[in-house]
């Protein structure tokens, strides 16, 4: 079960990634789009009839933010009562409670933009999380009782 709950805290971390790409790209695709002339505004954006590199940045980032991320941060929290090794239980919960977090400064941040800062501070802390985590499985693997892996022999008389 190590080896799930491994997978599931590098997959976060590469979610955290592909969610920092996709909103750089969507962020700077609109702004070079508006520097060669276009206009965004209210109507604009309710409308489908903005389009520029980048705009599926912005689609991307939004689905796997309020989809798949949770989505894997609850199956890593559910892992980590499994992996049997000491602090997975805490690092499942870290990561489930920064994702929590990070979702709700993503909605509230539309209200009051300064939260932006702090969604993209946290993303950070979801990152080292998860490759802490991953990493700390990894060691709990290598310091396994030699019985506990089935390699362990009875030694030769």
């Amino acid at each position: 079960m190590r080896a799930v709950y491994r997978v599931l805290a590098y997959l976060l971390a590469l979610e955290v990634i592909v969610q920092a790409a996709a909103i750089a790209w969507a962020i700077f695709g609109l702004t070079a789009w508006i520097e060669g002339g276009g206009v965004l505004d209210k109507a604009g954006m309710e409308s489908e009839s903005v389009v520029f590199d980048g705009v599926t940045g912005f689609m991307v980032h939004g689905m796997n933010g309020t989809l798949i991320v949770p989505a894997l941060a609850l199956l890593f929290l559910i892992s980590s009562f499994f992996a049997r090794f000491p602090g997975a239980i805490a690092w499942g919960a870290a990561a489930f409670v920064l994702t929590v977090v990070q979702v709700a400064l993503g909605i509230f941040a539309h209200a009051i933009p300064a939260l932006g800062m702090l969604h993209g501070a946290v993303a950070l802390g979801l990152l080292v999380v998860a490759l802490v985590a991953a990493r700390r499985s990894s060691a709990a693997d290598a310091t396994r009782e030699p019985a506990a892996t089935g390699s362990h022999h009875a030694p030769v008389a």
